[in-house]
């Protein structure tokens, strides 16, 4: 069976828990073959269990086993592509930093998931609140999700957009 076959429903959103504590268990914390695991599933999440356990040097078993523990304790999360944005028809990308109204981040958060092309969103400290990386079709298309559709979300109160030029994802050394 891949590791892919494992993911389960993969797109569902985590829920905070309290430290310590991952879905209701206790956080058993990670070994050097657990990452190793981590670090192979990150470079190819389609790899086999019989591959991850060979290169890790444990028993199918022991990998299986090692990978279902880790999906249960919510360490990961799903398994998805890499996709060049740019190949996908999605040339705009951005950072935009939103100001948002104090103690507003959940109903925020919320709005923003519903947005198309938003990839990442992240409450942050310092001169703004929240940080989100979009990817759309063009500038207009751009100019349509800040203009039109954040800054629509009652609780932000002002935002910047910061054009990203080239992207390269980090891929986990062997």
């Amino acid at each position: 069976m891949g590791a892919e076959q494992m993911a389960g429903s993969g797109g569902s959103r985590p829920q905070p828990t309290p430290a310590g504590v991952v879905n209701g268990g206790p956080d058993r914390g990670l070994d050097r073959v657990d990452r190793s695991i981590l670090r192979l599933l990150q470079q190819d999440g389609r790899a086999s269990i019989r591959s991850v356990a060979e290169r890790v040097h444990v028993s199918r078993a022991n990998a299986y086993a090692r990978i279902a523990r880790m999906m249960e304790d919510g360490v990961i999360r799903g398994f998805t592509a890499r996709v060049d944005h740019e190949r996908a028809g999605q040339g705009a990308c951005a950072y935009v930093t939103l100001k948002i109204v104090q103690n507003s981040w959940r109903t925020v958060r919320e709005q923003l998931l519903d947005l198309p092309g938003v990839a990442h969103i992240a409450l942050v400290g310092g001169e703004f609140d929240v940080l989100l990386l979009v990817h759309t079709a063009d500038n207009r298309a751009l100019r349509e999700l800040v203009l039109g559709s954040i800054q629509s979300i009652p609780d932000v109160l002002s935002t910047q957009t910061l054009l990203v030029f080239e992207e390269t994802d980090r891929v986990p050394p062997a």
